[in-house]
């Protein structure tokens, strides 16, 4: 009876022990599914150059934050305009959301996901061309094989049914320390 009793205690004290220990583990991260993941080749601290050239235009801090939920863009031109992005996947949807800001009080919100191993989002950029020059706007961002990433800017003044390049731009990453 007495070795009953020691094994009933013995369970008894796994099984609370087990029990204490699953309410002391942190939870899981709730951006932890492989879709938030999808924009990290964007990471990273970049000089910035026009497709083939060689003339650095900008450098950009892109940084995952907020437990992975985020990731956010510091845009650094050399010149005029910076501004910056946030960045989200949003499970509900099952799209990727990216506000932009920047100095001039533009903003817009793009929507997208990968399309081919391709970050696209597009939205509708007021006064893209100028004031009341509006244009749908479409980013397509393409991790290279030798870790750099393109960014290709279309516009489209006639809803989608033709696109004209805007921008393109190929983040280098850089030797230098971003700044803090």
């Amino acid at each position: 009876m007495r070795t009953a009793n020691t094994f009933v205690l013995f369970a008894a004290l796994l099984l609370s022990s087990g029990v204490a220990a699953s309410q002391a583990s942190p939870p899981s991260p709730a951006c932890a599914a492989l879709e938030h993941r999808q924009f990290d080749f964007w990471v990273g601290y970049w000089d910035v150059f026009p497709t083939g050239k060689d003339k650095l235009v900008a450098h950009s801090l892109i940084e995952k934050l907020y437990a992975g939920c985020t990731i956010r863009e510091n845009w650094m031109p050399l010149s005029k305009n910076d501004g910056g992005s946030l960045n989200m996947y949003d499970p509900a949807t099952h799209k990727w959301h990216q506000t932009w800001q920047d100095s001039q009080n533009g903003r817009v919100e793009f929507d997208g996901n990968m399309v081919g191993g391709k970050m696209v989002l597009t939205g509708d950029w007021k006064g893209a061309n100028g004031p009341g020059k509006d244009a749908l706007t479409r980013m397509t961002y393409s991790p290279g094989a030798d870790g750099s990433v393109r960014q290709l800017g279309e516009q489209s003044t006639d809803g989608g049914k033709t696109w004209s390049p805007s921008f393109d731009f190929t983040y280098r990453r850089s030797v230098s320390k971003p700044p803090r």
